[in-house]
């Protein structure tokens, strides 16, 4: 279908605010103009139960209660961001509206970034939180025995590679993965890097640069699964997951490669692409509204997960 309205508005507002970056600037002015956006169009921060930061091992994490119950689930969550840009104060208002639409304890993770932090620094950040986690349920008041990890772009790579990790490692035991326009390949010739290369937000080039920071300039082999998690060679035994795409972004195909590489060893997989749309439309629901309707899909998901779906 051709591009939604609301994508192309997005799109001609970037498209025409385009400036030339330094190579010495481009991180810290990526970063800024990330957080325009979110500024912008993420929204009026809802109402939670309790917010707390804490220290887990190591790692910053926020940590999001929606309710006073005791034994909630818990929703390990990584921002996008190409594992550059981003914070959990960015995230803060995605967190509240995951941690709403779930139910559960949402445990936010300031991993650090790439390029001065490169793979696998994120990585090891983030999978140390989940295990944290897990371990510190109880006085999070969270239920160890259901949780779930998820996140949008590079996020959801890292919550793809971590949900990989947990079955290699035996633990975490995880009820879902959800998986938000996930990065999941280093392959930059794919039909939809063609057809959305350029003009729709994130851009081919754009990718590549990330990949460039996260894998220091090429000094880890991005084809390696903990960056790539499209070659696995064994998906069998992952938790089941939710995919979600969008038709004009450049990572579409690969996401939904991942879903059918999934299928095929016997995951279930829950996959829904949004036709019209760009990536980053999840996190901005002024902009969006569909991006209302994808926070649905994934609260509902969760809960049909972690047994808490109103019958």
């Amino acid at each position: 279908m051709p591009l939604h309205p609301q994508a192309e508005a997005i799109c001609n507002l970037t498209n025409a605010t385009r400036v030339p970056m330094a190579p010495e600037d481009r991180v810290q002015m990526t970063r800024a103009g990330w957080g325009l956006y979110l500024a912008m169009a993420g929204g009026a921060p809802e109402p939670v139960y309790a917010v707390e930061d804490r220290d887990a091992d190591g790692v910053p994490v926020r940590v999001y209660r929606p309710s006073p119950d005791a034994a909630l689930p818990i929703f390990v969550v990584f921002h996008g961001g190409g594992w550059v840009i981003g914070t959990v104060a960015e995230f803060d208002l995605i967190a509240r509206q995951l941690a709403n639409a779930s139910g559960a304890i949402v445990v936010s993770v300031d991993y650090r970034l790439a390029p001065e932090h490169p793979f696998p620094a994120p990585l090891d950040d983030c999978f140390r939180a989940l295990e944290w986690s897990v371990a510190h349920a109880a006085e999070l008041g969270g239920d160890p025995t259901r949780v779930a990890v998820g996140g949008d772009s590079a996020g959801g790579n890292l919550a793809a590679v971590c949900a990989l990790l947990a079955r290699d490692a035996g633990g975490p035991d995880l009820a879902l993965q959800v998986l938000i326009y996930p990065v999941c390949d280093s392959d930059f010739e794919t039909g939809s890097y063609t057809r959305n290369a350029e003009g729709l937000l994130l851009e081919r080039e754009q990718v590549q640069w990330f990949f460039d920071c996260y894998t220091a300039g090429g000094e880890h082999d991005a084809s390696d699964w903990r960056i790539s998690p499209l070659r696995a060679p064994d998906l069998r035994g992952v938790a089941p997951a939710v995919v979600i795409t969008a038709e004009f972004d450049p990572l579409c195909d690969e996401g939904e490669a991942y879903a059918a590489r999934l299928r095929e060893a016997g995951v279930e997989v829950e996959q829904r692409r949004y036709d019209g749309l760009i990536h980053a439309f999840f996190g901005l629901p002024v902009a969006f509204d569909a991006s209302r309707d994808a926070m649905e899909l994934v609260g509902t998901a969760l809960r049909r997960a972690f047994g808490t779906l109103p019958g």
